[in-house]
Formats: structure tokens, sequence, C-alpha cells
């Protein structure tokens, strides 16, 4: 099945180059889907497998606080490094095409590299040519510090929003049974 033309990735699109064949890429890659260019956006990075009410109340929340919002869906390499070799179930291309048909989503970009780059310091440099205004995050995440790190050296806003109690991928996927 042929990828319609809106998921494509444009040309020139991503925000550093891709490594030469042979060489290790030593930063993340922003490739966009659904391009969002202005300086100041609120800026959300995760994984999305399965879209679900807690991931839309969160990111209407984000983007209700006044700016754009961009998303950042996190490739399947990374997600199965961090979550199993059963992860991700929906593929990066997929996942970031649910996430840019949410109306209040300004722009999608899926984030590429090495999953041992997940240091705060590895997101500044993805993030700072795209100048983000905030990077937001649920209440909880373990990487909240991270990433409120990240958010100062960007000069950004760091936004910690409510999670939705009781609702998130992985607890949808211990209640179906899957290991």
């Amino acid at each position: 099945m042929d990828t319609p033309a809106r998921w494509r990735r444009p040309r020139g699109r991503a925000l550093t180059s891709p490594p030469v064949r042979g060489e290790t890429a030593v930063s993340l890659e922003a490739v966009w889907v659904m391009p969002y260019e202005r300086p100041g956006a609120a800026v959300v990075a995760g994984v999305f497998d399965i879209l679900h009410v807690g991931h839309v109340r969160f990111l209407r929340a984000v983007r209700e606080r006044g700016l754009p919002l961009v998303v950042g869906v996190e490739d399947d390499e990374r997600v199965r490094a961090w979550k199993g070799p059963r992860r991700p179930l929906n593929n990066s291309a997929e996942r970031a095409e649910l996430i840019a048909a949410l109306r209040f989503v300004d722009g999608v970009f899926i984030v590429t590299g090495p999953p041992d780059l997940n240091q705060p310091e590895d997101y500044v440099k993805l993030l700072a040519p795209m100048r983000p205004g905030a990077l937001a995050h649920t209440a909880g995440d373990p990487h909240a510090a991270g990433r409120c790190a990240a958010a100062n050296a960007l000069g950004a806003e760091c936004w910690e929003l409510t999670a939705v109690p009781g609702r998130s991928t992985t607890r949808i996927l211990n209640a179906v049974g899957h290991p």
C-alpha cells in the first residue's frame, strides 16, 4: 500500500544529516512527517504506541496553553531497545500519522537515532533548531528532571501536566494479556 503524499518525508526536512553508510550516528535526527517551522512551539516527545484517551487529553491540554503543538514520535528501533522486542505494536510512520490526524497538533516528526542517545543533551541538540517555547511532559514521568534540564538549556519553559489516571499503553497491553 502506498503511503499518502501527506505522510512522505519532504526532501530536505531532516534537521540533521543522517550518517553516511558505515558511520555511526552521533546525534538524533528529526524526520518531519507534518512540518512545522516557526519557533516557539510546545514540544512533546513520546512513543504513542496505542493512541488512547490519556494521550489525546494530554496533547490537547498542552495545546490549550496557547502555543502551537509539535509532537516527536520515537522510532521503532529506539522503542524496541527500551520496551522489548514485541514493541512497538504500530510502526513509527503509523503512530506519527495518527498523531498528525489530531486537529490540535501543528507538527509531527519522528525521532531517529541510536537508542543510547536518550540523555537531555541529546534532545537539546535535536530540538535546538526548532527553538521551542516549551517542553511538556506528564506528572510522574521518570524522565521529568531530564526534560526540564533540556528545556532550561534551550531557554524554554518546562510544563508538567497531570496524567489521566489509569490510562497508559502498558496498562492496556497488560489488560489484554500482551507479554
